[in-house]
C-alpha cells in the first residue's frame, strides 16, 4: 500500500523537516507486520514529494495468529489502505503527527499546500462515502475506481479507489485526518480495541471530528461498532464541542473582569473545603488548572486530582502548573486525567471532596440527570462543592446585553430558586444535606453574581 504527499510550498524541500525524514535517503523501518519504507520521488525548491510505502507479511501475521485455512493467506489485507497503514503513519510519521518540527517548529502551524494520494482504498459506500468524509473538511477528492481484474471486464468494478486529496493546511491535520479516517473507510482493524482507541480517536479527532456531520459513523467504525466505546466516545466529543477551554475562559473573564469574581470563586471554594477538613479533592472540570493551582500552594491538601474532557485543556494545564518541573514530592500529590463527567468513571471514587467549578451551566439540561447520578451515586465523595453564575445579576454587567448569557456556549443560566430547586432534589435523592451561599458582592435586588452550593453526606 502507498500513500504520497506532495507540496509546493516554497521551498518545498520544508517537508522533509515536517516529516523528519531527509529528502536524499531511503529510509526502512520494521513494523509489527512488515516493514514501511519512506522515499522522496521528488525533491526540489518547487515541487516535494514523500512517499510511504508499506509491505505487509501476510505470512508472518497468520503464524501470530496461530489460524489455519487458506482464507488467512489469500485476502486483500496486504494490498489495501487500512488500519496497518495507519499504525505506520503514527510510528514512521510520529513526531509530524503530534505537530513537532525540531529544526523549524514554526512550520507545524503553517498551512501549507498539500496534495496526497492513496492508492486502493476501500470504500463500499462509493465515491459518496469518500465525499462526505473529506469534503467537509475542505478537502477537494479525485477519485479513481478499480476493476476487479482488467484480464476479465466482466466481473465489474471493485470497491476498491485510487485517491487524491489537495487542501491548504498545517501537515499534522492531514495526517491526523488520515490516520482516524483510513480505518474507517476500510471498516476493520488489525488489532484488538479497547479503551485506549477511544483515546487515540478524541486525541486524533480534536479540533475537527465533535463537528464533523459523520462523527456517529466515525465513531462506530473507528471502533468496530463496540457499542459502550462509541457511546463513550460520543458523548466525550459532545462535551469536547462546548468545551473550547480557553476561548470560554477568557470571554467569561472579559465579563467579569471588573468585580474580579474568578479569584473570589476560588478563595471561596478553597475556604469550604478547609472548614470541612478536606485532603483528597477532585476538581471536575478542571479547565487550564486555575483551582488545582491554589490547592496545590496549600499543604493541607494531600491528593489532588484535575479531570477533564479536554485533551487540549490538560495540556494547558500541565504547562500551567509546571508539572514537568515540579519537585517530585509536590509531583506526586497531583494527578490529571481524561474522562468525561457524564460516564461512570471508577477512577472518581473514593475522595473526601469534589469540586464543580462552573461547569453544570455548559451541561444540556437533558444530560444533568446523567452527571448528578455519576457524581452522586456512583462517585459519591463525602462532599461536592458546585458553583455556577447566577442569571439574575446578568444585568449588572455592562458589556453584556439584555437577556444575553455570560457565555454563547452557556447550555443555560439558573435564577437564585432554580439554583436551589435543583439542589435540594439532587440532595434529597442521593442523602445529602446541602447549603446554598453567595459568592461575590449581594445586591439587594439581584443577589450575587455567583451561587454555590455545599453537599455533605
Amino acid at each position: 500500500m502507498l500513500l504520497t504527499i506532495a507540496t509546493t510550498h516554497k521551498p518545498a524541500t520544508d517537508l522533509g523537516y515536517l516529516l523528519h525524514k531527509h529528502p536524499d535517503k531511503l529510509q526502512s523501518f520494521s513494523l509489527s507486520f512488515g516493514q514501511a519504507h519512506v522515499f522522496y520521488p521528488e525533491a526540489s525548491s518547487d515541487s516535494c514529494m514523500a512517499a510511504l510505502l508499506l509491505d505487509v507479511d501476510p505470512v508472518g501475521l497468520v503464524r501470530k495468529k496461530g489460524n489455519e485455512g487458506l482464507e488467512q493467506y489469500v485476502n486483500d489485507r496486504p494490498y489495501v489502505a487500512s488500519s496497518f497503514l495507519s499504525v505506520a503513519i503514527s510510528q514512521v510519521f510520529g513526531s509530524a503527527l503530534a505537530g513537532r518540527c525540531k529544526d523549524k517548529p514554526e512550520l507545524t502551524q503553517i498551512p501549507i499546500p498539500l496534495i496526497a494520494k492513496l492508492t486502493t482504498v476501500p470504500s463500499r459506500g462509493g465515491e459518496a462515502l469518500l465525499q462526505s468524509l473529506f469534503a467537509p473538511l475542505g478537502y477537494t477528492i479525485k477519485c479513481d475506481r478499480t476493476i476487479l481484474d482488467a484480464k476479465f471486464p466482466q466481473w465489474g468494478e471493485s470497491y476498491y479507489y485510487n485517491i487524491e486529496l489537495h487542501h491548504t493546511i498545517p501537515l499534522q491535520e492531514l495526517l491526523s485526518h488520515l490516520y482516524v479516517l483510513i480505518p474507517v473507510l476500510d471498516d476493520e482493524k488489525h488489532y484488538w480495541v479497547g479503551e485506549d482507541e477511544v483515546n487515540k480517536l478524541l486525541r486524533h479527532g480534536e479540533g475537527w471530528l465533535a463537528k464533523h456531520p459523520e462523527q456517529n459513523l466515525i465513531a462506530k467504525r473507528y471502533l468496530k461498532r463496540q457499542g459502550r466505546l462509541v457511546r463513550s466516545a460520543l458523548t466525550q466529543l459532545v462535551e469536547d464541542n462546548i468545551d473550547n477551554t480557553e476561548q470560554h475562559e477568557q470571554e467569561e473573564a472579559v465579563v467579569e473582569e471588573r468585580i474580579s469574581l474568578n479569584k473570589q470563586r476560588l478563595a471561596a471554594v478553597l475556604g469550604v473545603l478547609k472548614q470541612h477538613g478536606a485532603a483528597k479533592v477532585i476538581d471536575l472540570g478542571c479547565g487550564e488548572g486555575k483551582l488545582l493551582k491554589e490547592l496545590l500552594i496549600d499543604k493541607s491538601f494531600k491528593e489532588i486530582v484535575g479531570v477533564d474532557v479536554s485533551h487540549r485543556a490538560l495540556e494547558i494545564a500541565t504547562e500551567r502548573l509546571h508539572l514537568e518541573r515540579m519537585p517530585s514530592m509536590q509531583r506526586d500529590r497531583i494527578k490529571l486525567l481524561q474522562g468525561s463527567l457524564t460516564y461512570r468513571d471508577k477512577r472518581l471514587c473514593g475522595y473526601d471532596a469534589a469540586t464543580v467549578v462552573e461547569v453544570i451551566e455548559h451541561l444540556d439540561i437533558a444530560r444533568l440527570a446523567t452527571f448528578e447520578r455519576v457524581l452522586f451515586e456512583f462517585a459519591k465523595p463525602n462532599m461536592v462543592v458546585v458553583t455556577t453564575p447566577n442569571v439574575e445579576y446578568n444585568v449588572k454587567f455592562d458589556t453584556l446585553p439584555a437577556g444575553k448569557l455570560r457565555h454563547k456556549d452557556h447550555r443555560f443560566e439558573w435564577t437564585r430558586l432554580e439554583f436551589q430547586q435543583w439542589g435540594n432534589k439532587v440532595a434529597e435523592k442521593y442523602n445529602y444535606s446541602v447549603q446554598f451561599l453567595p459568592i461575590g458582592d449581594e445586591d439587594a435586588e439581584v443577589g450575587a453574581p455567583t451561587q454555590m452550593a455545599v453537599f455533605n453526606k
